[in-house]
């Protein structure tokens, strides 16, 4: 969830030729794309090599998929790390003339953009797999009604993740959890109230999780109001926005719900201050959950922690896609590898998708499909919140700022709410303007 976005403007107002930063609107150029023939997931591909592109931290996620495709058809397929951070450096390749056959990119209306879909993508409208999907996945990956991504895992969920003790230690009891971000803060001082514990941890040494206590304040927006973002007929120093961040500010962080060194707080030492108990609540990401897992086994997580959904006003979930949720197949001009690597995500969401799902140990995007067993009892409640859950403003608006950067100098005393909403407006219209969207 780590964005470079200022890079980006400079790179769509000054470097990218091969991929213009056009309009994102613009009609689909559908020079060498693929037709929409049946795809026969295991047909025979030998001599048929595919370049995938992933970020670093995400270079053996396709591990089980590949090894299973290449025994299946003879084809191969070259994972390549691209060196972080990923979401510049990519545009910075394919400014530059490089490109793969297939890549990991966040199937949202304020990343896909970056990489010209209309002009660099397959359309993957077609493919039998999309029919598969769950509801809130079958969002994700269109632009303008068009498909260009492949929903291969579920987006993450934001939540807060609690240690079951503390809780317990507080007298907090499931009939408790908050229905509402008020409740929430609420719930904040119960725990400071009765224990040692502080209410949250917060990561300013990160930065980038201290956009969820922002974001979760505004699930009350309706979609008028991010269509009129997204038109330049409504801006982020809206007096909801900013009482957003000054809630955060007055009423988390200086009313003392966070831990003592939020300020140098990082992501890693939230999950170590939740498992200890020190910290009674967690509002973060999936990427959380990943980290717990690689750390514990399912038996321990449900022994020790809990998840619950929570919104602005009512106790609703928040999606947020990322870089592992999509995957893309380039025009290439190579129409060969263009219905190979049609072929290999057709493989990855039909014929291999279980096993896929069973050994990354992930929730099914496909309700068809059963999610595996064994998963902890935290994975398997952000499972049931998702096909309820509003979408965080990365799925809302057709950019999305570096909120968490301005919120960092907020913390350190450098900007107040109402500049932080204001230099979270003037990167919005800047990036929005570079792209060429309608009415900036």
């Amino acid at each position: 969830m780590k964005r470079v976005l200022p890079a980006l403007v400079l790179i769509c107002a000054t470097a990218l030729t091969a991929i213009a930063c056009s309009d994102p609107t613009a009609a689909d150029n559908n020079t060498g794309s693929a037709p929409d023939t049946k795809v026969n997931p295991t047909a025979k591909l030998d001599g048929v090599k595919l370049t995938m592109w992933t970020a670093q931290n995400t270079v053996n996620a396709p591990k089980q998929v590949i090894d299973a495709f290449e025994k299946a058809t003879g084809a191969k397929v070259d994972a390549q790390a691209i060196p972080d951070l990923y979401e510049q450096n990519v545009p910075t390749k394919l400014a530059a003339g490089d490109k793969p056959d297939l890549m990991f990119w966040q199937p949202s209306i304020s990343t896909l953009p970056f990489i010209q879909p209309q002009q660099n993508l397959l359309t993957l409208d077609s493919e039998p797999w999309v029919s598969k999907l769950g509801d809130t996945e079958k969002s994700l990956g269109v632009i303008n009604g068009k498909r260009y991504a492949a929903i291969v895992t579920s987006p993450a969920m934001l939540g807060v993740y609690y240690n079951k003790d503390v809780f317990k230690a507080a007298g907090i009891t499931e009939a408790q959890f908050p229905k509402s971000y008020d409740e929430l803060l609420a719930l904040g001082h119960t725990i400071t109230d009765k224990t040692d514990a502080a209410a949250f941890y917060e990561s300013g040494g990160d930065k980038w999780p201290m956009q969820w206590q922002m974001q979760l304040q505004l699930t009350d927006l309706d979609k008028q109001w991010w269509a009129d973002l997204n038109q330049n007929k409504q801006k982020w120093t809206d007096p909801v926005v900013v009482k957003a961040i000054t809630t955060y500010k007055e009423k988390l962080l200086d009313a003392g719900l966070a831990q003592k060194n939020y300020k140098t707080g990082t992501f890693t030492g939230s999950a170590d201050a939740l498992w200890k108990g020190e910290a009674g609540m967690v509002l973060n990401v999936t990427s959380f959950q990943s980290q717990l897992q690689a750390k514990y086994s399912t038996e321990q997580i449900d022994k020790k922690l809990g998840w619950f959904p929570v919104s602005n006003s009512d106790a609703t979930g928040m999606y947020s896609p990322d870089q592992t949720n999509g995957v893309v197949a380039f025009k290439t001009g190579d129409t060969k590898r263009q219905n190979a690597a049609r072929q290999f995500l057709a493989f990855w969401l039909d014929t291999d998708y279980a096993a896929y799902i069973k050994a990354m140990k992930i929730p099914s995007v496909q309700p068809s499909v059963p999610t595996p067993a064994g998963l902890p009892g935290t994975s398997l409640a952000q499972l049931k919140s998702l096909p309820t859950a509003n979408g965080v403003f990365q799925a809302k608006a057709i950019v999305a700022p570096d909120t968490h950067l301005y919120l960092a100098e907020m913390i350190y005393g450098k900007k107040t709410p109402e500049q932080v909403a204001q230099a979270i407006q003037n990167q919005f219209a800047q990036v929005a303007k570079a792209q060429g969207a309608p009415g900036f």
